[in-house]
């Protein structure tokens, strides 16, 4: 009875014929990607700025994981590229989060013992995971831009 009044009140009806809509992904609508950072195929994003990279978890990535409730990060020492140098646990499963550059890891979002949640909320700023000191930016020009990257996933999501 509430659904009905609630309808006559906002004047809504329904139609015998079904709404057509075209088909649209909606990791696509709704996942981020910011044009100053370079992405790598395994949905991690990197920030070079100096002698230092940032690297986290993409937008696109945290909404297929669900909500984080832990995430494993190193004490330190060598990331090498496409190797596992963290895992996060969210509702879903546990994934490993590989590093898209080699380099020395100097220094780990401590915040994200207390708070996984922040690769959800804001995976970019305060989500970030890691800072390396790159060792062979070559590599950073293997990865993606944010054009491509949104290609990639769009032709991924297609695909699954």
């Amino acid at each position: 009875m509430w659904a009905s009044c609630t309808t006559n009140a906002l004047c809504l009806s329904c139609t015998s014929k079904p709404l057509s809509f075209p088909p649209v992904s909606l990791s696509t609508c709704f996942s981020t990607v910011l044009d100053n950072l370079k992405y790598a195929s395994s949905h991690e994003w990197v920030k070079h700025e100096g002698s230092v990279a940032t690297i986290g978890v993409t937008d696109h990535a945290q909404g297929h994981l669900g909500d984080v409730v832990f995430a494993e990060l190193p004490e330190g020492g060598e990331a090498a590229a496409g190797k596992a140098f963290a895992s996060v646990e969210s509702v879903k499963a546990t994934s490993d989060v590989n590093s898209p550059i080699s380099g020395q890891i100097i220094e780990v979002n401590s915040k994200l013992s207390d708070t996984p949640g922040l690769i959800n909320t804001s995976p970019y700023e305060e989500g970030w995971m890691v800072k390396v000191k790159p060792s062979n930016l070559a590599e950073l020009e293997s990865l993606m831009g944010p054009k491509e990257y949104t290609k990639f996933f769009e032709e991924e999501d297609a695909h699954h």
